[in-house]
């Protein structure tokens, strides 16, 4: 057997690799990880923290109009899923570490993907303006007002 043949230090990393691994799969299938493959918004609000944004977005102008992924990733297939992949490593870790501002705010490289797609889906509205930050005016369309 492969595994009578492993010793020493390949035998101690193959076990540490392992047990990283079926953790990591663990977490990813209890956490839902799946989930986020889809472009439910529901997926969104698997994390208690996020449940807030969530039903703020139900009450807000574009509930019918735009998911989460509308406004918060690219929108081509491969930047898409990269931004999700970074995104859903960010969160797990500040999540499992408690590591996050409460309540939570979005990261600058995020803001952008925001900006552009507000852009791209108001660009003739927008077109004779400046390039702002369109979430600093109208920051209650896409998550209506707190409760």
């Amino acid at each position: 057997m492969i595994w009578m043949r492993l010793s020493g230090i390949p035998a101690a990393v193959s076990a540490l690799a392992g047990v990283a691994l079926g953790l990591g799969a663990y977490t990813f299938v209890y956490a839902r990880g799946f989930a986020y493959f889809s472009n439910d918004p529901a997926a969104c609000a698997n994390c208690h923290v996020m449940a807030e944004n969530f039903d703020s977005w139900q009450r807000a102008s574009h509930h019918t109009a735009a998911t989460c992924n509308d406004c918060h990733t690219p929108h081509p297939f491969v930047p898409k899923y990269l931004a999700k992949a970074e995104n859903g490593w960010n969160h797990s870790l500040r999540f499992t570490l408690q590591n996050f501002p409460d309540p939570i705010r979005i990261r600058p490289a995020n803001a952008e993907k925001l900006r552009r797609n507000c852009q791209r889906c108001h660009q003739e509205m927008v077109a004779q303006m400046p390039s702002e930050d369109c979430v600093r005016c109208h920051y209650r369309v896409g998550h209506g007002a707190r409760i």
